[in-house]
């Protein structure tokens, strides 16, 4: 999936008038020239104010290094609706008894304390803040603090649209959104719930709601979602949007692994390939994201990047915990109870006292940086962490700008559709899967299409010598380094001879391991991307472009499949293609080895290739 079409498709659905997923009444649009903002004459009273009446920082929140603490966050539940798989176990967490979390009193308590001390930005996370049933209520009197300047919510989305418009009204003024891709089947896998359209929806009516930028969290994870960063640079080109790409960093229950990390460095580069005229902009001492702005483009892109570069010596960040515990770093185990001191009747005194404490102590930096300085090179996890997605729920599925728009109707994708069969003479029945859409006219991921005749012609000569090995026959990498970047396309398949039995289970998507066209495919669009992990001396490429195509061939009972990659670089993508077949094809035998064992894989090979200084190759 292009970066542009997916822009454009986004923006077209944001444009045209929408049904709630929640109620089915239309959404309404703000009327030209309407705001729906706090009114400026409003906003540049308060500012005005607290311009004229700013206080010496407090020193309870100036730690030993001189770091002033301004920015305050607020737990207001552990509980969460999703399981996002970098944030906690599927089982969930064990959750804190209600009496032990902070009541709506001791949460404004603590809050008006801060404030009165230089806090000026609080931020409400959780778990799900929007869980809580009083959060507008907590957002209202929050509101009323004078000296506070910025409230702000961390949500997954899920109840977004429904509550905005309240929140808004109370006085919410920033919203970070979190959505870590734009397929729903890998949202669906990722958060191990359903619910891509609402969060859809809740950024939709964020946009309709006037907020600028609306800010959307990416966590980035190698071998699951850094394919779709140009999908989500190319919002920006007409949405006010703020795509913040966050590094993968530990907390406990997400398995954190090093190799999983994308750095800030190489997200960048594989912007700039696509977008060179990438701006950087200006940002506050002590902020936390690098940002970035295409020119022309409407919204922006940041880069959080607390792993490989961190931001830990202008942090001036503060965490109180759902159950009242003060955190000053949100790596460290380092915790203060405040709910404890507050319910034994401490005074103001004795609270800053000890919050001026815990503060002092903070060290100069979170200690998961030592991970940084380990020396091998970023790995993509096994394509077994995609086991625990249900695959028995996976069906061919509409294309995303079809999704977006059922989506925004209020219309779920049915979860069971026909299968695609098509009898396209002699025999030869077609179950067509496609992992990305080709054009316009044929705009159907995971569901049936046609294949395009291949253009045959003559192999070139090979090489004499092998270029993987030194003159005294030891293994070498190639040095692409003085070679032009060119257009590479590389075209792989495979062919898995089934047996009857397998085949007709397939055919008819009755497996009891699930859907193994969709299962393979989505194998092969993995296996693509973490080829140089795989191989030993291959290099990394930035793919723009993997294809994966299976159909069901009767007459011999088995499934064809075609891999085709694309990038623009000074190699060639030819292991990428032919890895993406060859493990398509393993993963077909893994769905289908406990119906059959008389599975034979054949006929991995490269179909065509084209760039490069040896010129065309086409297979004849």
């Amino acid at each position: 999936m292009s970066a542009r079409p997916v822009s454009r498709m986004l923006r077209r659905v944001l444009r045209t008038s929408t049904w709630s997923c929640s109620s089915e009444a239309p959404v309404t649009q703000p009327r030209p020239g309407k705001s729906t903002q706090p009114a400026p004459t409003e906003l540049s009273r308060r500012r005005q104010f607290l311009r004229e009446h700013a206080a010496p920082f407090s020193a309870f929140l100036t730690d030993s290094f001189g770091r002033q603490h301004s920015y305050l966050r607020i737990s207001l539940t552990e509980k969460c609706n999703l399981r996002c798989q970098y944030c906690m176990p599927e089982e969930g967490v064990p959750l804190t008894p209600k009496a032990d979390l902070l009541t709506t009193e001791e949460v404004l308590a603590l809050a008006r304390l801060f404030v009165k001390e230089g806090v000026d930005k609080i931020r409400l996370t959780g778990g799900e803040p929007l869980i809580r049933p009083d959060v507008v209520d907590i957002v209202a009197k929050l509101h009323q603090l004078e000296g506070l300047r910025t409230i702000g919510i961390t949500t997954n989305g899920i109840s977004l649209a429904r509550l905005l418009p309240q929140l808004q009204k109370a006085g919410l003024n920033a919203i970070n959104i979190s959505l870590d891709t734009l397929v729903p089947a890998k949202f669906e896998f990722i958060v191990r719930r359903r619910g891509f359209h609402k969060v859809m929806e809740g950024i939709h009516k964020a946009i309709e709601l006037g907020y600028n930028p609306v800010k959307v969290n990416c966590v980035v994870m190698r071998g699951l979602n850094e394919d779709e960063l140009l999908d989500f640079v190319a919002l920006t080109e007409g949405l006010p949007l703020d795509v913040r790409f966050i590094e993968y960093m530990p907390f406990d229950g997400n398995k954190w692994n090093f190799k999983k990390m994308v750095s800030y460095k190489e997200m960048l580069d594989t912007v700039r390939q696509r977008w060179p005229e990438l701006e950087k902009l200006p940002e506050e001492e002590s902020s936390t994201a690098k940002t970035f702005k295409i020119p022309g483009f409407r919204g922006q892109i940041s880069f959080i990047t607390s792993m490989s570069e961190h931001f830990c010596g202008t942090c001036n960040r503060l965490r109180i915990t759902a159950d009242g515990n003060l955190k000053v770093c949100l790596f460290g185990n380092s915790e203060v109870s405040l709910r404890d001191h507050l319910r034994m009747g401490a005074s103001e005194e004795e609270l800053l006292r000890i919050i001026g404490a815990a503060v002092g102590r903070k060290k100069r930096q979170h200690a998961e940086l030592s991970l940084m300085h380990r020396d091998s090179p970023p790995a993509i996890p096994s394509i077994s962490s995609w086991d625990s997605l249900h695959v028995q729920n996976l069906r061919p599925r509409m294309s995303f700008f079809n999704q977006m728009v059922t989506s925004w109707k209020g219309c779920r994708v049915s979860q069971t559709p026909l299968l695609a069969q098509q009898w396209l003479g002699s025999g030869f029945l077609q179950r067509h899967y496609s992992s990305l859409q080709d054009s316009a006219t044929n705009p159907k991921c995971l569901s049936p299409g046609s294949q395009a005749p291949a253009t045959h012609s003559g192999p070139l000569p090979p090489s004499d010598k092998l270029t993987h090995v030194d003159t005294e026959g030891r293994a070498a990498m190639v040095d692409v380094g003085g070679k032009p970047n060119t257009e590479r396309v590389a075209v792989a398949s495979a062919v898995v001879l089934l047996g009857p039995v397998a085949f007709q289970l397939i055919q008819q998507n009755q497996l009891k391991k699930g859907d193994a066209l969709v299962v393979a495919q989505l194998a092969g669009v993995q296996a693509a991307k973490m080829t140089s992990q795989l191989i030993p001396l291959c290099h990394h490429v930035a793919l723009s472009h993997v294809q994966v195509q299976l159909e069901l061939d009767s007459m011999r009972h088995a499934v064809v499949i075609q891999a085709s990659c694309r990038a623009r670089g000074p190699t060639g993508v030819e292991m990428e293609a032919l890895t993406s077949a060859a493990v398509a094809a393993l993963t077909m035998y893994d769905m289908c080895k406990a119906v059959s064992r008389d599975i034979v894989l054949e006929e991995i090979k490269l179909v065509s290739k084209t760039g490069g200084q040896r010129g065309d190759f086409h297979r004849t």
